[in-house]
């Protein structure tokens, strides 16, 4: 396993587990995307995103809530899960959220190795985790609905289908808004 991410600055602010924080608060898994996807996702998310509101930068989440005092056994699972050929994900188009837009993502990898872990981790899936999942990113949220709209319309005018590449998968910590990072897990 490799040393944790470097936090994104963002994600740096609420501190560190040292100061205050409870091993226990709920680890989340993201996919981590190849460097120029994820900074293209980031601009998009940064020019969006309500700024007083954006504490992570753009992130695919796989499970929101995990228990934080299983985090050697999820880390585990997840470097088991990481020994497989790194893949590439459609960006397939944009999703309203109702108060925001996402891009939406589709990869038969994908969903097989997050069915692996939920099987593996169902006792300790919360209702989020256990719905059906709907790979996405986040690039706005917490908006108007009429804001909402306008932004999905000028993202749809333009869209055109691509792929990117998954370079692994992230472990993160909750702090009540902002990410720590744990570990990551690199395919291959």
């Amino acid at each position: 396993m490799k040393d944790p991410v470097a936090p994104h600055h963002s994600q740096a602010r609420g501190g560190s587990l040292r100061q205050g924080r409870s091993s226990t608060s709920p680890l989340i898994v993201t996919l981590l995307l190849e460097p120029g996807a994820q900074e293209r996702f980031d601009r998009l998310r940064a020019a969006h995103f309500p700024a007083a509101r954006n504490q992570l930068a753009a992130h695919v989440t796989l499970f929101h809530a995990l228990p934080g005092d299983h985090e050697g056994a999820v880390s585990a699972d997840l470097a088991d899960a990481a020994r497989r050929p790194a893949f590439d994900v459609a960006v397939t188009g944009v999703r309203s959220l109702g108060r925001g837009v996402a891009l939406t993502l589709d990869a038969p990898e994908l969903t097989a190795l997050r069915a692996g872990l939920a099987a593996a981790w169902e006792q300790w899936l919360t209702p989020q985790d256990r719905q059906r999942h709907a790979p996405h990113v986040t690039v706005q949220n917490k908006v108007e609905p009429a804001v909402a709209r306008a932004l999905r319309d000028r993202l749809a005018a333009g869209f055109t289908p691509h792929r990117v590449g998954a370079r692994g998968l992230g472990l993160w910590r909750y702090l009540g808004g902002p990410w720590e990072p744990v570990a990551e897990h690199p395919f291959g």
